[in-house]
């Protein structure tokens, strides 16, 4: 009975081990919502919106570059091993983040923080995937996306603790920060008795070493069985182009690429990463203090784990355009929302709830509905021969525009107000969805192999 229970065990383990590096990814983005009121307010950094906007966005550009890296080094040297490696990067621009005396050592931090959020973004789900058999793939790798949103509602939660533990004091924003360094502790020293993963493992040829992991991780014919599939798996492969950067001149793989930027862009020009990072700033620029927008802010990120759930859920329910259509209709008239009555109710002491009511109604159909569609429909439009550059291009495009929204943010803030911003983000969402509309396919119920056939021969799909 034990033997039995043992791979069962096991890749439950994995399973939480190195979703920690998904914790620490959601940890390192959302800590920093809470912590900018302080930065700003100590003498060391002297935060101007620029300079704001540099902090809270200078990771999503490291991650950008990390995400690529990531990838190469990983096929390389194995998912496990850069696990670790991101592991003590994770540490290492931790503690200089918390220490950092200006903001000169601060941004560059940042830049090497999010080079570690950018391989972790990358190379945990492939580990886990890896490591999965295929009828739990999709709640093992989903788990991940569930420890991302549970670290920014961690963030949340420990940035509210300190705020209203030790009130005004201005480097408070130190300690929220340093807290990141106890889970990157645990992934460093659990990563240590994982096993490597089976499928990279085989793709070196080392045959009897991804056998004697699958045997610690399933039942032994299954064993037999997967590292017999994994070897025919890789001889497909093998056989098979990969689509090169010249290959965009042929139009039915530029369309798809096109269409993968496409959706990367949408998920961010919603405006998301705006509240994830400031929604502190956002909620005091609406009337609440400081203490109480950290301590609202916790409900941002309880309704984006809730909503996370509720999301998984629904994609085997609902078509990828409606889901998609429906979350940003969702997110485009909350913000709409926030901007008149930002209008309405100034200097109302209603108009921070208001506000706080219409972010939470934001991120139930961002991450409830936008989200999960599009990490799942980049996972589905590229065939094989091209998922390699697909992906590599729709994320690093999905990050750059993560950015360019970060680090904007305040400064619009600054310059044309609450009302004014949002509006802003709302005529993006107006696009998103005619884009949505015009552009995008419906994948739901279609083989990879059917809608690889479709983009090349043109073929409309229903």
């Amino acid at each position: 009975m034990k033997q039995q229970r043992s791979p069962k065990k096991k890749l439950s383990l994995v399973t939480w081990i190195s979703t920690f590096g998904g914790l620490l990814f959601g940890y390192d983005t959302g800590v920093v919502n809470g912590a900018l009121p302080y930065m700003a307010a100590s003498d060391q950094l002297n935060l101007t919106p620029v300079t704001e906007g540099l902090v809270a966005s200078s990771l999503t550009f490291g991650a950008a570059f990390g995400a690529i890296i990531g990838g190469q080094f990983s096929d390389k040297k194995g998912r496990r091993k850069l696990i670790m490696y991101l592991a003590v990067m994770f540490f290492i621009a931790t503690i200089g983040c918390s220490i950092a005396p200006n903001i000169e050592v601060m941004v560059i931090n940042r830049v090497l923080l999010g080079l570690a959020v950018g391989g972790a973004s990358v190379t945990v789900p492939a580990y886990l995937s890896e490591m999965s058999p295929a009828n739990r793939r999709g709640r093992m790798v989903t788990m991940n996306e569930l420890m991302i949103v549970t670290g920014q509602l961690m963030a949340f939660t420990f940035n509210a603790i300190l705020a209203t533990t030790f009130g005004d004091v201005s480097h408070i924003w130190r300690y929220m920060l340093v807290i990141a360094t106890l889970p990157a502790v645990i992934l460093w020293f659990g990563m240590l008795v994982m096993p490597e993963s089976p499928r990279w493992l085989a793709s070196k040829g080392r045959f009897g070493e991804a056998l004697a992991v699958l045997l610690q991780v399933r039942e032994k014919e299954e064993a037999h069985e997967e590292i017999e599939e994994i070897k025919q798996h890789l001889e497909e492969e093998d056989a098979i182009q990969k689509a090169r950067w010249k290959d965009l001149s042929i139009p039915w793989i530029r369309r798809i690429v096109f269409i993968g930027i496409g959706i990367a862009v949408v998920q961010q020009i919603t405006g998301v990463n705006s509240i994830m990072y400031y929604g502190t700033q956002i909620l005091k620029n609406a009337g609440f203090g400081t203490q109480a927008a950290i301590v609202g802010n916790i409900a941002n990120g309880v309704i984006s784990v809730a909503a996370t759930f509720v999301g998984i859920w629904l994609l085997g329910k609902i078509g990828r355009r409606p889901m998609l259509t429906i979350g940003l209709i969702g997110t485009t008239s909350a913000l709409t929302l926030i901007g008149i009555f930002s209008y309405v109710l100034e200097g109302s002491a209603a108009l921070p709830y208001v506000v706080l009511s219409l972010t939470v109604t934001f991120l139930a159909f961002q991450q409830g509905a936008i989200s999960p569609v599009t990490w799942l429909m980049l996972s589905e439009i590229f065939p094989l021969k091209l998922r390699g550059l697909g992906m590599g291009v729709t994320v690093f495009c999905l990050w750059i525009t993560n950015f360019l929204v970060g680090f904007s943010f305040p400064i619009l803030l600054d310059a044309f107000g609450l009302s004014n911003t949002f509006f802003m983000f709302a005529v993006l969402g107006i696009g998103a969805i005619i884009f949505v509309r015009k552009v995008l396919p419906e994948t739901k119920g279609y083989s990879l192999e059917q809608l690889e056939y479709f983009f090349k021969n043109h073929v409309k799909f229903k």
